[in-house]
């Protein structure tokens, strides 16, 4: 019976997996099909693979300019956000400053706002600066949005490393950078990954700020479907399942290598001891 039970309960969860899966390999199959192949009812589940999709892909020059792009200014954002974060959950976690609560609920806050909600003051000071269409204030400006919801998560792993770490280093005579990156950070190892991951599909996903104040130089992955969707008067198939199935690689790469720490970053949930 116990051996039955657990039998179905695999089923379904297998069950359950393959039913959100089923449009990443669907759009994953596509991508090896003609138009009409795509378009076929009912849907050809035995078919010739081609790779003419992504031959047309990448025979565009830009597209190699818009994946760098994606790759540049999601990494280097969310890089620049973490360490900011981590910093700056330290300072909130152990010296909490005054109004700790109300600053918390500020950041925070901050992150509840939509896009187009805060895009148009935004557009006018990148342009009145002359910030618009560069690589590095649009990277700031993403690990700015991103700092946030780093903060919130490091500091709940922070407040769960116990002071005595603190004291029994600057007993022993080390100092506060030896204590925050040498005993404090390794502690925290997940809730930084689980930050970092979080924060990278945010800004690998973001398109509208990339169309607003960016520019011709710092066009991403998403810009590139948003002008490629259609051709000839309707949408392009093959150019958005090659497309989509190249988007897809970085998360799912960085999510499979890091999935330990996700799950444990997703819980909150850390394991500590005592000095």
């Amino acid at each position: 019976m116990t051996r039955l039970r657990a039998t179905l309960y695999y089923g379904i969860l297998w069950l359950i997996s393959l039913c959100f899966f089923a449009p990443i390999g669907w759009i994953v199959l596509s991508s090896f099909k003609t138009q009409n192949e795509i378009l076929a009812m009912p849907p050809k589940l035995l078919f010739s693979p081609t790779f003419d999709n992504y031959r047309a892909l990448f025979a565009n020059d830009g597209i190699f300019k818009q994946i760098a792009n994606s790759v540049f200014l999601s990494l280097g954002a969310v890089i620049v956000a973490v360490v900011v974060s981590f910093l700056a959950a330290f300072c909130f976690s152990r010296f909490k400053p005054r109004g700790t609560d109300f600053l918390m609920f500020l950041l925070l806050s901050i992150r509840m706002l939509p896009g187009p909600a805060v895009i148009l003051p935004v557009f006018l000071m990148y342009v009145a600066f002359g910030w618009k269409d560069s690589h590095l204030w649009l990277l700031l400006f993403y690990a700015m949005f991103s700092i946030p919801f780093s903060v919130w998560i490091l500091k709940g792993f922070l407040d769960g490393v116990s002071t005595r770490y603190d004291e029994t280093g600057l007993v022993n005579g080390g100092s506060w950078m030896h204590i925050i990156f040498k005993v404090v950070l390794p502690q925290v190892r997940p809730g930084l990954i689980a930050a970092f991951i979080f924060n990278l599909i945010f800004v690998w996903n973001e398109y509208l700020f990339n169309f607003i104040i960016g520019g011709v130089n710092t066009q991403n992955i998403p810009y590139a479907l948003m002008v490629g969707t259609y051709s000839d008067g309707g949408l392009n198939w093959t150019f958005i399942s090659a497309m989509t199935s190249i988007y897809m690689v970085l998360p799912i790469v960085f999510i499979f290598i890091f999935q330990k720490y996700l799950l444990v970053g997703m819980t909150f949930g850390t394991v500590r001891g005592e000095v």
